[in-house]
Parts: C-alpha cells; structure tokens; sequence
C-alpha cells in the first residue's frame, strides 16, 4: 500500500518518536560462550551500581518473534519498563534480556495442525534445548561475576518466553522467589515442581496464538498444588498481554515483595 505524503510523514515521525522513546544503550551488550555456543544478553545495571553491594536479579525471556544473534530484539517488550526514572530509583536491581537463537526455543514444544487451530503440546520431562542450557549457564555465571542476592533472583517472560519461564523453574525449582509468564503455558503435570516460589499469571482472553487456555489450565493445576498463585486475564486482549503486564502498576511492587 502505497502511503500519501502526509501519511508517510506521520508514520516517519511515529517511527523516529518511538526509536527514541525506546534508547536501550544502558543495557550493556555482553556474549555467554559455552561449549562453542553463544548466546547474546543485554545487562542493565543498577543506578550508581557498587560492585561489592548485592543485587536482586531479574531474568526476562522472550518470545519467538524476537530470536536471532543481534542482540538488540530481545529488548523490544518490556526492556523500558526497567529504564524508567522512579522505577531504577525504586528498585535496584540486575536486569538481564537474553537472546534465543533463531528457529531454537526455550524448551521443548511440539505443535499440532495448524494456525488457528493448532494445538501446542507440552512435555513433563523433556530433555533441555541448547538455548535452555545456555540459560542456566549464563545464570551461573551472573552469579559469579556479580554480587547476586540469592534470596532475590526472579524470572518473567512473553509468549515462548512464557513457556520457558515455567520450563526454567521446572528445572531449577529453588532457585527462583517469584515468577511471572504472560501469554505463556506449560504441561499442568510440573505444578509439583513449581511450589517453592509465588507465581503471577498473565494472559489475554482474546489470544489467538497462545490460547488463554494454557495458563488457565496451568493456574488449576498449581492452585491444586496449594502454590501461592496470582492470575490475571485481560478482556478484549489478543496474544500481546504482555503490554497489559508490564504497565501493571503492582508488578514490580508485588515482584521485590518476594524472597526465599
């Protein structure tokens, strides 16, 4: 579609507001290397970080939308929310973004026929992805490379990101003191392996992609298990709940809340 002048010169403004609405250079660029693999991740530091000072870390995975090695797509949901003025001045903490390759995922998913009527299928047990692996070194290295409050460590994600949030814990489930997937799910069958931390649930009722139906049928399944759950559906909302999530004024509030 071709656009008129004025067009084009709204959409040219638009484009130019919103790159410099979005100036992710804080988060510093930094490479996990392992076994010959490499996976990218953007850092953000606290304001006036002191490196002999323990921080709570905050993990944030995303979605299929955004893999690749550039280094820079991974911050396109939810990096601004950590830039904002009162909320670094609020919260300090370690923010890490790490980067998916392409055609990889955070764990493993099957998918059955086809959009919009494809069904994803979830594994109780299934062996880690590369990118999984890479994921848990990475976080041993953070671990080791800065002063990390271990009673303090968080992790959230979008859509795949979702997925791998409750993969992630699956198989790490003590290292985390809250969690939040959006537009996620997972196989209700590891709630047992989800008790040992408080989870907030976000999705939108109006998902096309990622049915809400996954994190309904996930929030059943940890409320059976007796884990301190919240849940959150957004009516009217497609498959990018994750805007809704992360201008929850509670999020952050309620995330510090939380320690092991």
């Amino acid at each position: 579609m071709k656009l008129s002048a004025p067009l084009f010169l709204v959409a040219f403004l638009l484009l130019i507001t919103n790159t410099m609405a979005q100036d992710t250079s804080a988060y510093l660029k930094k490479n996990f290397e392992k076994d010959g693999k490499i996976m990218p991740y953007r850092i953000l530091l606290p304001k006036d970080f002191n490196p002999k000072k323990k921080y709570p870390l905050i993990l944030v995975l995303h979605g299929s939308g955004e893999r690749g090695d550039d280094n820079e797509a991974q911050l396109v949901h939810g990096s601004g929310l950590f830039l904002k003025k009162d909320i670094r001045n609020a919260y300090q903490a370690i923010v890490v973004f790490p980067q998916c390759a392409a055609e990889s995922s955070w764990s493993k998913i099957d998918v059955e026929g086809d959009f919009p009527d494809r069904e994803f299928i979830f594994f109780e047990d299934a062996e880690p992805t590369d990118d999984m692996l890479l994921l848990e070194g990475l976080l041993k290295q953070l671990k080791k490379e800065y002063k990390i409050d271990k009673s303090q460590i968080y992790v959230g994600g979008l859509s795949m990101g979702g997925m791998g949030t409750f993969e992630l814990v699956r198989r790490n489930p003590k290292m985390f003191a809250a969690a939040f997937p959006i537009c996620g799910g997972a196989n209700p069958l590891i709630s047992k392996r989800l008790r040992k931390l408080d989870w907030w649930v976000f999705h939108g009722d109006a998902d096309n992609v990622v049915p809400e139906k996954y994190s309904a049928d996930m929030v059943e399944a940890m409320g059976n298990q007796k884990i301190n759950v919240k849940y959150t559906v957004y009516k009217g909302v497609g498959h990018n709940s994750w805007d809704n999530a992360f201008a929850e004024p509670d999020l952050l509030p309620w995330l510090f809340s939380k320690s092991k």
